[in-house]
């Protein structure tokens, strides 16, 4: 029998606030039954599985994410749409650590491909056509913008620049400098 209140949507959403509260690999459908109140063989009815669970918070995630991205390069070029970005994705994964780890999550394929993930690339390369870069550097470009603004928020999320005297907000800023120079002068193959 179906709980009165519990639905796949609102699963999800608690799932993720859950995941932002204990971290995403702490997300179970057991722990989500405890929120809830409810055995968890009821939540079957609304989900396949644990992965299933995940799945639908990965996907929550990213769409939230590529939403406030967007919001924040609206009518912006060239390193203010790069600054506008960064800092979209930086507020996200700092505000939502549980969702962020979400939205990294592997999927398979056609789930990937059916995803926000998509549109986190096509945002990507809009700012990056302000740089006159075409593919493959492109290419090389939005995997390079990627790993270094997950490299860095994780970082310091995890507390690895707290002891040193630079604040964190300057290094961020001279970071983005020297991805606009970069972008700017992109070496030719």
């Amino acid at each position: 029998m179906v709980r009165a209140g519990v639905t796949v949507e609102r699963l999800t959403l608690a799932a993720a606030e859950l995941a932002d509260d204990v971290g995403f690999d702490n997300v179970t459908v057991a722990a989500l039954a405890r929120r809830f109140g409810v055995k968890e063989a009821s939540l079957y009815s609304h989900i396949k599985n644990a992965r299933d669970l995940k799945t639908r918070v990965a996907l929550l995630a990213l769409a939230e994410l590529a939403d406030q991205v967007a919001a924040a390069v609206a009518g912006r070029a060239g390193k203010d749409a790069l600054v506008a970005f960064a800092g979209a994705y930086r507020d996200y994964a700092k505000r939502h650590p549980g969702r962020y780890a979400a939205a990294r999550m592997k999927l398979d394929l056609e789930t990937a491909a059916m995803s926000a993930a998509g549109r986190h690339a096509e945002m990507t390369r809009a700012i990056l056509r302000g740089y006159e870069l075409s593919d493959p550097d492109q290419t090389d470009a939005v995997r390079m913008l990627g790993s270094v603004f997950h490299g860095y928020v994780s970082l310091e999320t995890a507390g690895a620049f707290q002891h040193h005297p630079r604040e964190v907000e300057a290094s961020w800023s001279r970071t983005l400098d020297a991805l606009d120079s970069v972008l700017q002068n992109w070496p030719p193959a």
